[in-house]
């Protein structure tokens, strides 16, 4: 599966959210979001990818930017994630994996010379208009908020 293109209608989302509120993206109609997926919670990378959104999340608000954060972990997982990093980020639960599916993340990876499905870090910028705006696929971490950041006062 591919990921949407830039321009196309961002994908529907209508996950529950640690917490346990159910987050649409229609909720954020004429906002900009950023929509980010992430393998898995508490891992390394995932960690330092959330705590950076987390020490930007004051510069996205003034940007007038929302985050949200992706994955297959459950609900309960995603609180104690939250709890854990003092977390100031929306992080939904994709457990059925449907919206990974629509946005083309869950994918064939490979380690050690296996092959089996995952999330693949990719982060989608949502314009106020609906549309994708720019996409970062196969996300390394670091510098990634920042230009996160730059393109969304770029919009």
């Amino acid at each position: 599966m591919t990921h949407p293109a830039i321009g196309d209608t961002a994908p529907a989302i209508s996950l529950p959210r640690d917490g346990g509120d159910i987050v649409n993206l229609s909720d954020f109609a004429g906002k900009t979001v950023v929509v980010y997926f992430y393998p898995k919670d508490d891992t390394p990378g995932c960690t330092t990818e959330a705590i950076g959104f987390t020490q930007s999340v004051d510069d996205f608000a003034a940007a007038g930017a929302v985050v949200l954060g992706v994955s297959k972990d459950s609900v309960a997982k995603h609180a104690k994630f939250v709890a854990k990093h003092d977390l100031k980020i929306a992080l939904l639960s994709d457990e059925a994996g449907d919206v990974c599916e629509r946005y083309g993340t869950w994918v064939e990876k490979s380690m050690y010379g296996k092959t089996y499905m995952g999330i693949e870090r990719a982060t989608f910028l949502i314009g106020p208009d609906g549309k994708i705006a720019q996409i970062w696929p196969k996300v390394k971490v670091p510098g990634h908020v920042d230009a996160v950041l730059a393109a969304v006062k770029a919009l």
